[in-house]
């Protein structure tokens, strides 16, 4: 059987109390001058020691408890990661508070009143930059009763009050009250009592709350440390929203849990500025890892790139032979390595001291590993960040196990794979059935242990059906290896589903098509019982341009657009009898014929999650009517109507 028990030697007992207020306290009792924070506001990044952040928390809670915040009383949180987001929280479960933490990508004021409504938010917690859209539905959030604003305003309007005036009255409360009494509120705060509701856009589904509980949260700091060393000496700079649990535990929550430090992305204008601070805040931090997602590792690379060319022909040839050699030598794996690789050692030395070294000090030059959460990473991808010394880490998790379930390290990886699982936790590989399979075989990913949510909000339904017997359901498929390693394959409820029921996980043809065509931008397979595969695609515009402009066409004419669709069906083809990667996949899954699409897939159409996957029923759903078109024999052809009309 494929059950798999990760157990710690010494497991803390489900009986003795660990929330996250205790371990806070227990981090600042221990490291009370090690630099918690990092932040830059003005010309460089200023420290908040341990200590600073308790007497900031202490206040702030004080006050919060002053305005009458009650223990289980929900609050959102809605603001660009920064200081504040993460001493507001602590702050909340000082008054016994759960936060609701909300996406600042959320545009749709309709996105953000139904997380607001269906948490039940009392109390909200915002930014300057993200108050206009508090304030656009704030007559609909008749349950919310005070909007506290980060940044001076010039001036509030109801039920909004200045973060000074809050801590003017945690101050006047903490005179009047002992610590004692101050502190009761947090330290009757239980395991079992729920820390956040997280609202998850799903690749299937429409948003869920995630419970999540003070116990899930601290399991999963524990958890995570069975897979990688992080000591009070280290540093991260968290790229990635706050608000996504990834970025929660793995960003500050462990780093806090060790006494280490976690800087945050210097805020910008604009969402545009503040990507484009990212670079500049890696030199100055200096981490010694990163979180990070599949598009902001493609990004990186692209730029390693671009750098490496401006330096000329020269530079290039190094560059890749150099690359080609590393490559060889760290292989796939530090599982098997090879004897033959010692020949290579003096290379690699070489290359890493005049190229690769030269590269890194652009990352701080402390940079040990990347760790990629979100959608799976290209194995290409993975080997590129080998090469030059800064190895990226395949994990696996997702909100509803804290996060994370697994993951490759310094210590044990294999491209491909999402490496060993935390400790402890118990995992098996089930089919539709519910039945465990063995070792090897592939079926849904189902997994047990201290770090699977409370359930649902309000939602006993899906709670019932995702998590069974404390065993989570996650939906995701892949297979357990001898040497112990995960393999995560797609979502399993994704699956392509021919007429003879056979089934297959579309990711890996998507990822290819994508990765490797430069005229498809988006692309996602669809076959519900049907004698064919289809596919929606969204095109690259300006790579389709310029390719015509040298055939003296373009897309306003039909000519153009014939051409252009002419283009997409030659690199549907690469992969089958015949193509550039023939073999690749087996034929019969491959596109038979595809709907390409005039607008592409974003956050803001809700057809992509935060972490950048496809959310695939909204896309099925809004585009029903052009995939059945394709199971027609007028829509079978290529250069029908609708796809015409799709390149005007």
């Amino acid at each position: 059987m494929s059950s798999v028990k990760n157990e710690n030697k010494h497991p803390i007992s489900k009986k003795m109390k660990k929330t996250l207020v205790d371990l806070f306290e227990a981090s600042v009792s221990k490291y009370p001058n090690n630099t918690f924070l990092l932040e830059k506001t003005g010309k460089k990044f200023e420290p908040t020691t341990y200590a600073q952040v308790k007497e900031q928390v202490y206040r702030f809670g004080a006050g919060l408890q002053a305005l009458g915040v009650k223990k289980g009383d929900t609050m959102a949180l809605l603001s660009e990661g920064r200081n504040m987001w993460v001493i507001g929280e602590l702050s909340m479960f000082y008054a016994g508070a759960v936060n609701v933490p909300l996406s600042i990508k959320l545009e749709e004021s309709n996105d953000l009143l139904f997380r607001l409504i269906h948490g039940d938010v009392k109390y909200v917690m915002v930014s300057g930059t993200q108050l206009k859209k508090i304030r656009a539905i704030k007559e609909k959030l008749s349950l919310v009763e005070k909007i506290i604003v980060f940044d001076e305003q010039p001036a509030y309007e109801e039920k909004e009050m200045a973060l000074e005036e809050v801590l003017k009255l945690g101050d006047e409360f903490l005179r009047t009250h002992t610590e004692e009494e101050f502190l009761q509120v947090a330290h009757s705060i239980q395991n079992d009592d729920y820390a956040t509701i997280t609202y998850t856009s799903g690749t299937t589904a429409d948003p869920k709350g995630v419970v999540l509980t003070h116990r899930n949260y601290t399991a999963n700091v524990e958890q995570a440390l069975t897979l990688v060393d992080i000591d009070e000496t280290w540093r991260t700079l968290i790229i990635l929203p706050l608000d996504h649990c990834f970025a929660h535990v793995v960003g500050f929550y462990i780093m806090m849990s060790v006494g280490a430090t976690a800087a945050t992305t210097q805020v910008g204008r604009t969402p545009l500025e503040t990507l484009k601070n990212i670079p500049l805040n890696i030199k100055e931090v200096r981490p010694h890892f990163i979180l990070s997602v599949p598009a902001l590792a493609k990004t990186f690379k692209k730029n390693i790139e671009q750098g490496i060319r401006a330096k000329g022909p020269t530079a290039v040839r190094l560059f890749n032979w150099g690359m080609k050699i590393r490559q060889m030598y760290f292989g796939d794996s530090n599982l098997d390595f090879k004897g033959f690789r010692l020949f290579l050692k003096p290379l690699v030395a070489l290359f890493d001291k005049i190229i690769f070294s030269k590269v890194r000090e652009n990352f701080g030059g402390e940079l040990r590993f990347f760790i990629g959460g979100g959608a799976l990473l290209d194995k290409d991808l993975q080997k590129f960040y080998v090469g030059i010394g800064m190895p990226m880490f395949q994990g696996y998790g997702l909100s509803e196990a804290t996060p994370v379930i697994s993951s490759n390290g310094p210590g044990l990886y294999r491209f491909g794979s999402s490496g060993k699982l935390v400790k402890p936790i118990e995992l098996k590989i089930c089919d539709s059935e519910g039945k465990e399979l063995p070792v090897g075989e592939m079926g849904e990913i189902v997994v047990k242990g201290e770090n699977v949510m409370a359930g649902y909000w309000k939602n006993p339904e899906s709670t019932a059906e995702t998590v069974r017997d404390g065993y989570l359901y996650t939906g995701d498929l892949g297979y357990m290896s001898k040497e112990g390693l995960l393999y995560v394959k797609g979502r399993f409820k994704s699956l392509l589903i021919s007429s003879d029921g056979e089934k297959y996980s579309p990711e890996g043809i998507e990822e290819a098509l994508v990765e490797k065509s430069p005229y498809i931008d988006q692309v996602m397979l669809y076959n519900n019982q049907s004698n064919y595969t289809t596919a929606v695609i969204v095109p690259n515009r300006d790579q389709l341009t310029r390719t015509l402009k040298a055939q003296g066409l373009d897309l306003s004419t039909e000519d153009g657009r014939k051409a252009a669709l002419q283009i997409l069906d030659g690199e549907m083809n690469k992969y089958k009898k015949g193509g550039d990667f023939e073999g690749m996949f087996p034929e019969r899954w491959l596109p038979t014929c595809f709907a390409v699409l005039s607008e592409p897939f974003t956050e803001q159409n809700q057809m992509i999650n935060s972490t950048m996957k496809m959310v695939r029923g909204k896309i099925e759903k809004a585009y029903a009517d052009r995939i059945a078109y394709m199971y027609t024999a007028a829509g079978k052809q290529l250069l029908n109507e609708q796809n015409l009309d799709a390149l005007k």
